[in-house]
């Protein structure tokens, strides 16, 4: 399911391999859905940099409410 013109709060990440979070405005945390290192590194940079600069995401939440696609607006 698609969510649309949402804040990021906050994001979370650690030393585990593919191990990241971002805090989205009416979902609360969700995960970086797995599988492809470069691809949870290139999300989980956007959302920081939406969180950094106060931009809104558009973000894809998959039926495991796992984070799958995301595009800065």
């Amino acid at each position: 399911m698609w969510h649309n013109n949402k804040l990021v709060f906050t994001t979370f990440s650690s030393h585990h391999a593919q191990n990241s979070w971002a805090n989205v405005e009416d979902l609360g945390w969700r995960k970086v859905k797995t599988g492809a290192t470069d691809g949870v590194t290139n999300v989980y940079m956007m959302f920081n940099a939406a969180k950094g600069s106060g931009r809104r995401v558009n973000c894809f939440v998959d039926t495991s409410n796992e984070i799958t696609i995301a595009y800065l607006l």
